[in-house]
């Protein structure tokens, strides 16, 4: 194994764990590897390809935590599906959502493909999304009500929600953060927020993942197959761990140590952009 390659495979495995440390948290899993990508000796942006395969890893990881959940909402749906019921159970409806809902992220994801991969990946971009909707979440845990539970989602919420993940496309605004920032501003409990965007999130990023895995089959890869593969199964193993805490951490507490970690990374960001640390693209 020649020293280049041992070093894709330690950074590789770095930036698995950096994966499943932060793609449930509130702080952008595609910043985090954008930046962390700039620091390391490589200097090599992993690439929105790279984020979208690890993110399989991380979602595997939610469908093994939510399976019983995930098994309930399924059968509920087809049972209403086959029977054609006009009058949906909240686990009937919460599947329709779960589909409706990924239909933002999906059609922006296909058509600004380019831009996602190209300059939407600016650090300056990326280090004012981290300020930004970390501010944003912070006003939103602050002023929402905290009363609705996910049995009282309904339809215009629903799409709602799926509007405020597809953002998630702009590195630093967070998959999860958007949409627990929307949930919250729209009076849902902070549990029913993480919830549901764990389970939101579940169809678009595996179709993601898998479609960037067959776009980059045979491809120049920066990272290398194998230690993409690597990164994968690390950021599965620590993102399950993750869930587990990130779960039990909402019972008692807010998102504030969130909201000051994401204004003190994306000001950290500004610096070394402005003293010439790291480059911005």
């Amino acid at each position: 194994m020649t020293a280049t390659t041992q070093s894709q495979w330690l950074e590789a495995a770095l930036l698995g764990i950096l994966q499943g440390l932060t793609e449930f948290l509130p702080v952008s899993s595609s910043a985090h590897l954008r930046i962390a990508g700039a620091l390391l000796p490589s200097g090599t942006d992993p690439g929105a390809a790279f984020t979208a395969i690890t993110q399989i890893g991380t979602e595997a990881a939610v469908v093994l935590y939510f399976r019983r959940d995930i098994w309930r909402i399924a059968m509920a749906w087809l049972g209403a599906l086959v029977k054609r019921r006009t009058v949906l159970s909240p686990d009937a409806r919460l599947g329709w959502l779960i589909i409706i809902g990924t239909l933002p992220i999906a059609i922006l994801g296909l058509l600004l493909k380019h831009q996602i991969e190209g300059e939407l990946r600016n650090l300056y971009i990326t280090a004012a999304m981290l300020i930004g909707f970390g501010l944003l979440l912070g006003v939103a845990d602050r002023i929402g009500a905290r009363r609705r539970t996910l049995d009282q989602l309904g339809w215009r919420h629903g799409l709602t929600l799926g509007f405020a993940q597809a953002l998630a496309l702009i590195p630093g605004v967070s998959r999860s953060g958007g949409t627990i920032t929307a949930a919250l501003l729209l009076g849902y409990t902070r549990d029913a927020a993480a919830r549901y965007s764990f389970l939101l999130a579940i169809p678009a990023v595996l179709a993601s993942g898998l479609f960037e895995l067959a776009d980059s089959w045979g491809k120049p890869n920066p990272i290398g197959a194998g230690p993409t593969l690597l990164a994968t199964i690390l950021a599965f193993a620590i993102g399950y761990a993750v869930i587990v805490g990130f779960l039990k951490l909402l019972r008692t507490q807010s998102f504030l140590p969130f909201v000051l970690y994401r204004v003190a990374a994306g000001s950290a960001v500004l610096l070394m952009l402005a003293n010439g640390v790291i480059g911005a693209r």
